[in-house]
Order: C-alpha cells, then sequence, then structure tokens
C-alpha cells in the first residue's frame, strides 16, 4: 500500500499477509485520484470511506489536506491495523476510525458528506444494497460524490445519480454525483 499524493507521498504501509482486505491498487488509486483532483477540493471535503479494509483510501485523503475523514471497519484485524498506522502518520483529529458493521453505521448515520467511498467485499451477500443505502438516507451533500469500488459483472449505471464508469485492469469504479 503507497499513499500516492499529499503530506505522506510514498509512504508505505504493507498489511500482513494473512489480511482478507483486498487494497484498491495502487494504479487504480492513482487513476482515480487524477480524475478527482478535478472537480474536488480537498482542504473543503468532509469524506466517509466505508469498508476501510487497510485504510489506504482515508490515508490518501488525509495526505491530500481532506480535513475530516470517518473511516468504518469492522474488522477487529483490519482495524488494528489502520489503528497502527494511523499512529505511525500522527494523524489525529482529521480521522475518526469507527470500529462497526458498516450496515449498522449506515442505519443510524445522519451525517452528509462531501465524497463518499465504498470498497466492499466482493463477496458481500447485501453488495448491490449499499448504493441504495447511501442514496436512502441521503449521506451525500449537494455537489457531492460517491464512489463504489466493484468487480465488473455489477452495471450501477441504471442508478440515480450515476455519472460514469472507469475500470483500471481488474478494478472497477462507478462515479455518482448529486
Amino acid at each position: 500500500m503507497r499513499i500516492i499524493s499529499g503530506k505522506y507521498k510514498g509512504r508505505r504501509f504493507d498489511p500482513p499477509k494473512s489480511f482478507k482486505a483486498r487494497p484498491t491498487t495502487d494504479m487504480a488509486k492513482e487513476s482515480l485520484f487524477n480524475v478527482l483532483n478535478n472537480d474536488i477540493d480537498w482542504e473543503e471535503t468532509s469524506a466517509l470511506d466505508l469498508f476501510g479494509g487497510t485504510g489506504g483510501i482515508s490515508f490518501e485523503l488525509i495526505s491530500r489536506g481532506c480535513p475530516r475523514v470517518v473511516c468504518v471497519e469492522k474488522n477487529f484485524n483490519h482495524s488494528t491495523f489502520i489503528e497502527k498506522t494511523k499512529g505511525e502518520l500522527k494523524i489525529q483529529s482529521e480521522m475518526a476510525l469507527l470500529k462497526m458493521d458498516v450496515f449498522s453505521y449506515l442505519e443510524h448515520c445522519k451525517e452528509q458528506f462531501d465524497l463518499i467511498f465504498a470498497d466492499p467485499p466482493y463477496d458481500l451477500k447485501n453488495f448491490e444494497e449499499v448504493p441504495h443505502l447511501i442514496f436512502g438516507k441521503d449521506l451525500i451533500k449537494p455537489e457531492g460524490t460517491f464512489i463504489l469500488e466493484h468487480p465488473r459483472d455489477y452495471d450501477f449505471s441504471n442508478l440515480p445519480l450515476f455519472e460514469s464508469k472507469r475500470v483500471y485492469g481488474s478494478v472497477n469504479f462507478s462515479i455518482f454525483r448529486k
């Protein structure tokens, strides 16, 4: 895992080999953030990172100047790794790590975000519910962006707010804008 840009640019963190998370590849992350850089003022962005995994997206956001990132990850080993990395980077108030189930979080969340990134496990039983929950709870601020990372066999182009699909190798992102 590498931080692509910003104040932590080039920093590497390697999750243990036993990790079950599938981190977003550096190439896909770099390509996605190149697209987002044209539309997002990072210093003014509140972000939600669902299914945090290694925390790579959260750390990238903070590195680019995002003042507030909420990262939700329920797996104990994953959240412990994120907490450890957060400590190594000396990140404090910019990141709130919530060790809980994403669906429970979404059920109770009353906050809106400028940017929401979700990278559910590809074998998640209720994978297709994630965008519906985010839209149904109105979690995206006006002019906000929601990005869903998913396997190629999913097509979300018929959902409201769908803007585009980006494919980088085996990584697929559906991008929604309010």
